[in-house]
């Protein structure tokens, strides 16, 4: 859709992919793509993130309506935010490490803590939620890298926000190609207990962003707003588009 090429799989089975990835000895990257990123992904100078991904999925119902109306359903929504549960917890599983990297001060040792405790067996390789401007800084960049070369990671949970999360992974990817990556944007924050996800009957029906514009109106108005919901409605008017021409052609 717009460009980007979705891999039709269920949370499970992304899941289920990675680990059996981590088990070959391959590493890679999990782009989750929601409206706000598809959007910005038509951008030419961001489009090579979607292509140096290994697996992309729909963190965003839009998209998965989209698809439907395309005539290429994707099975379900899959979200940065469930991953950075569900994969730890595949992780401790498999006998695989995490490191969590991002978020504001403290948030990533608090999310590390609580997931140690949700998450019996889990093995925390690391955490580190780098100041802003680090990626300005080459001195603070090769510290951070130096750190996640030290602890080796299986599993790097990446909460930065798109691309700055997904251009810190292409550099830390050189030094840990063995390891998954996963731009898991505000999840880090959701695990550490300090933004509330939405209900889960809202997550499926698509209103989250309802719940997230409510909790934080001051920093998600413009982007809902004015941003996404005027691409979502063209989204949904090329996908019917491209439906029909597809039709007509058979």
């Amino acid at each position: 859709m717009d460009g980007v090429d979705f891999d039709a799989v269920t949370e499970g089975e992304a899941v289920r992919h990675v680990v059996a990835e981590l088990e070959a000895g391959r590493g890679g990257m999990l782009l989750t793509p929601n409206v706000d990123i598809l959007r910005q992904l038509r951008r030419p100078a961001l489009r090579d993130l979607a292509e140096q991904a290994d697996l992309v999925v729909a963190d965003g119902m839009p998209i998965v309506w989209a698809s439907r109306l395309q005539g290429q359903p994707l099975p379900e929504r899959v979200t940065g935010a469930s991953l950075a549960h569900s994969l730890p917890v595949a992780a401790a599983t498999a006998g695989r490490s995490v490191y969590l990297l991002g978020g504001e001060e403290g948030v990533a040792a608090e999310a590390a803590s609580r997931l140690a405790v949700d998450v019996p067996g889990l093995e925390v390789a690391g955490h580190h939620c780098p100041p802003h401007g680090f990626e300005r800084d080459a001195a603070r960049m090769a510290e951070m890298v130096a750190a996640l070369s030290a602890a080796q990671p299986d599993l790097v949970l990446v909460g930065l926000g798109f691309p700055k999360q997904e251009n810190l992974i292409g550099v830390l990817r050189r030094t840990l190609p063995q390891a998954w990556f996963v731009g898991c944007g505000g999840a880090l924050t959701f695990l550490a207990g300090r933004v509330q996800r939405a209900p889960e009957a809202m997550q499926r029906s698509g209103l989250e962003w309802v719940h997230r514009l409510a909790m934080e109106p001051r920093r998600m108005a413009r982007r809902y707003l004015v941003d996404d919901i005027p691409y979502a409605a063209g989204l949904f008017a090329r996908a019917a588009t491209r439906s029909r021409d597809v039709r007509a052609a058979a």
